[in-house]
């Protein structure tokens, strides 16, 4: 009685467990992969073992944990946090932010964006305009959220050709996300999202949601594919969870019409 009370306290052994238990990996493939025993890492998941921090660190990388979990897992293990989180506009990460703006400003003439989780917008390029075009104000006033402003009936939405399916592109990535790391607030902006899109219906030949942007313009309709960059090697918790979202044209016309109105921005 007294092991199970133990090891229901333990911080670690509960995280240690839970993470591998989402990633769906068998103690022994997380032992060889962070270089132990299965027999050690049983120890650790019962609470009897105390791992040291290389250990921890070891098994967070192992785990494929983000910098935001990884300082927790080592909290968890009664060890300092090892990746700092720096506000945006800290001197040190003046250099990243300079970078951040020639890239956006090279990418013209397509819109750009680079946001925070869960889609909070920290700088656009000029070409973002033509996305925001007949948006309602109050979803471009003070903190913008891309990913409410892309699916909210009174955003870009009321543009979109297919929305349907380009939306659950969007929340499918979502919720992916939410299956590797669940966070509540992750799951009521899904929520909100997905009651914003009308129902679909994939049919027999469904290949998945990852569908151009088909979006309706005064030049006619423009298609768009996006690309996802993030920052793998960064070490502070801030640039790890920027990402970079570039648009790009799927046919010339879209590329002529873009090239016509931003290239001079």
């Amino acid at each position: 009685m007294t092991m199970a009370v133990a090891e229901t306290a333990n911080p670690f052994a509960q995280q240690l467990r839970r993470w591998r238990s989402m990633r769906r990996i068998s103690q022994l493939d997380l032992a060889i992969q962070a270089e132990t025993s299965q027999r050690y890492l049983s120890f650790l998941e019962q609470g009897r073992s105390h791992p040291g921090r290389t250990m921890v660190v070891r098994l967070a990388e192992s785990l494929g944990l983000s910098l935001r979990e990884r300082n927790s897992l080592l909290l968890a293990a009664g060890y300092a946090p090892a990746f700092p989180e720096s506000a945006l506009d800290a001197p040190e990460l003046g250099a990243v932010r300079q970078a951040l703006d020639t890239i956006l400003h090279g990418h013209l003439p397509y819109p750009a964006v680079v946001t925070r989780p869960y889609g909070v917008l920290v700088a656009a390029n000029a070409a973002f305009e033509m996305l925001a075009e007949g948006c309602a104000p109050e979803l471009l006033d003070g903190q913008i959220n891309v990913l409410r402003l892309a699916l909210h009936p009174d955003g870009l939405a009321r543009r979109v050709l297919n929305l349907p399916e380009w939306g659950r592109h969007i929340t499918d990535s979502l919720r992916n996300r939410a299956n590797r790391s669940p966070d509540p607030d992750l799951q009521t902006l899904i929520d909100e999202l997905e009651s914003y899109l009308p129902p679909v219906d994939p049919g027999p030949h469904h290949l998945g949601f990852a569908v151009p942007l088909r979006l309706r313009s005064d030049a006619g309709e423009l298609r768009l594919i996006t690309t996802l960059t993030s920052f793998a090697t960064a070490t502070d918790i801030t640039l790890a969870e920027l990402h970079l979202e570039a648009f790009l044209p799927a046919d010339q016309p879209t590329a002529d019409y873009l090239r016509s109105r931003f290239t001079s921005a």
